[in-house]
């Protein structure tokens, strides 16, 4: 479990692994500070993965819920999820992932639903949310949104629309901008297959 001595390096990680992937500069790492002072962060099942000192990598989860008209179900979301990348490519990530998808199902939980890379996932045993009647908040399905069991059938009976914790959309640019502040300036590139 991370500690708060750890937050920093996490952040700073976090930040490293997401610089200019999706889109100039990124916002995650901010995202891991918000998370953790918001009340749907999940503590007890989010992880960092340590090596000789490091922090390496983070698995930040987080509540969020599915509505089915009058109906309303718990679900848990995890992101980020980022690997220091040096360490890339070593299994860190499915460690951390497989590690808490267990804790959570210890706890009950159901299922986890995430937006995530569709080439990563499925490898893991995640499937697209049309497999279990789930669609976004506004009625879409497609290959980046993702759902897991925890237990075999437990979304069974459970379907309706995806709604995320509000911490992911609370991230103004002036907010990241300032936050920036507090890290080693990196470069800004534009590189193609960015999402904006």
């Amino acid at each position: 479990m991370e500690t708060e001595d750890d937050w920093y390096d996490a952040e700073l990680m976090t930040q490293r692994a997401f610089w200019n992937k999706h889109h100039l500069g990124c916002d995650e790492h901010y995202l891991v500070h918000k998370i953790r002072h918001h009340e749907d962060y999940l503590p007890e099942l989010s992880r960092i993965a340590v090596k000789n000192g490091q922090v390496v990598g983070c698995i930040m989860y987080t509540k969020s819920r599915i509505v089915d008209g009058e109906d309303t179900h718990g679900i848990i979301t995890f992101g980020p999820l980022c690997v220091e990348p040096k360490w890339q490519g070593y299994g860190v990530g499915e460690m951390l992932l497989r590690e808490t998808m267990s804790l959570a199902a210890n706890k009950g939980y159901k299922g986890i639903v995430i937006f995530g890379e569709p080439d990563y996932y499925p490898g893991i045993g995640f499937k697209t949310c049309d497999n279990f009647n789930i669609t976004t908040s506004d009625g879409r399905n497609f290959d980046a949104f993702m759902a897991i069991e925890l237990a075999e059938g437990s979304l069974k009976g459970i379907k309706g629309k995806f709604h995320y914790s509000e911490v992911f959309d609370n991230l103004p640019k002036e907010e990241v901008e300032e936050f920036n502040k507090r890290f080693p300036k990196l470069q800004k590139l534009k590189f193609p297959g960015q999402w904006d």
